[in-house]
């Protein structure tokens, strides 16, 4: 139940493998303007970690990111429940990853419009194939005929959008146009409650995926791009250093999660390039070897980040990469 006290509302609570955070302002008097809330449903490992970000406006709620698979995507919405009886009208897909998209049938099935940029739109199918492959022929989690099928966008946006609901919350999608954790990211700001939400552009606190954008079959890492784009986020919002709410991780200032981003990116690359350049053979001979040497290596770099294991699936794009190089 929301707190009637004015102020920041912030609540943790966990079950059935997932975690939930509630952010908002206090509820005023009845007939006042109605206060926007978030939701946060993160799914277990099984998920990938991965958050669906919920926007209540009072009225109706808006969603970033649809989780791997239709079952999670249905969890999330029976969280939703739990804090709101207020309908899902639109689904925002922040960036081209499966656990952002996969689950998009079960939202419009709930009555969301999925929204999606052009660059979004565009590169589905590349990764769709690409992970399909992996998922059903290689680590046999699926079947061709279970794997979640993604569905085309209800509202394509080039470079912005602006989406207001019912009660006049504004949601203020903006397309970068750069790669980062994949080939393009989609934000959303939130003014009333002064919140970016950033897709997996940040894991505060937890570690990143380093596998790349998927282009033409290929993971391709662009670590010198995702620095740039955060460093732009971080000097486009400076002055209204908004809450970051990320893929996965925690939460945090702007100004605080921002330059720890970059600065866990440099450090990951940084360890990668050292450790590819002394037994960068042990890629060919044990990959599986090597990226777990990769991962408890950064991860003893970084202490108190959670979700190691997403070293362990996504370093393969940086190390490869970077031992092509050489």
């Amino acid at each position: 139940k929301i707190s009637k006290k004015a102020g920041l509302l912030v609540s943790l609570a966990s079950s059935a493998g997932c975690a939930s955070l509630e952010r908002g302002l206090a509820a005023g008097p009845q007939g006042a303007q109605l206060q926007p809330v978030i939701y946060e449903f993160e799914s277990g490992a099984e998920g990938f970690n991965t958050k669906t970000v919920f926007v209540d406006s009072g009225r109706e709620v808006f969603a970033f990111d649809a989780q791997f698979t239709e079952q999670q995507a249905q969890s999330a919405l029976d969280f939703l429940s739990q804090k709101t009886k207020n309908p899902v009208t639109h689904l925002i897909v922040t960036h081209p990853n499966p656990d952002k998209f996969n689950g998009t049938s079960v939202f419009r099935k709930a009555g969301a419009k999925i929204v999606m940029s052009e660059a979004t739109a565009g590169a589905i199918s590349d990764v769709h194939s690409y992970k399909k492959n992996f998922f059903v022929n290689i680590a046999k989690m699926f079947t061709e005929q279970n794997y979640p099928q993604p569905v085309d966008a209800d509202v394509v946006f080039k470079d912005r959008l602006t989406l207001t609901g019912s009660s006049n919350l504004k949601i203020e999608l903006q397309e970068l146009h750069s790669a980062g954790v994949s080939t393009n990211q989609t934000t959303g700001y939130i003014p009333a409650l002064n919140a970016l939400v950033v897709g997996d552009l940040v894991h505060h606190k937890a570690h990143a995926w380093l596998e790349g954008g998927i282009q033409a079959g290929k993971a391709f890492p662009t670590l010198t791009s995702w620095r740039e784009i955060i460093s732009k986020l971080n000097s486009d919002f400076s002055a209204k250093n908004p809450l970051i709410v990320g893929g996965r991780g925690l939460s945090g200032a702007a100004n605080v999660v921002l330059p720890e981003q970059i600065r866990y990116l440099s450090e990951a690359e940084a360890l990668t390039a050292v450790f590819v350049a002394r037994i960068g053979t042990l890629l060919k001979t044990d990959p599986q070897k090597a990226y777990s040497e990769l991962t408890k290596i950064i991860s003893e770099k970084f202490p108190d980040y959670k979700l190691s294991y997403m070293l362990q699936y996504g370093i393969y794009g940086l190390a490869g990469q970077l031992a092509e190089k050489r």
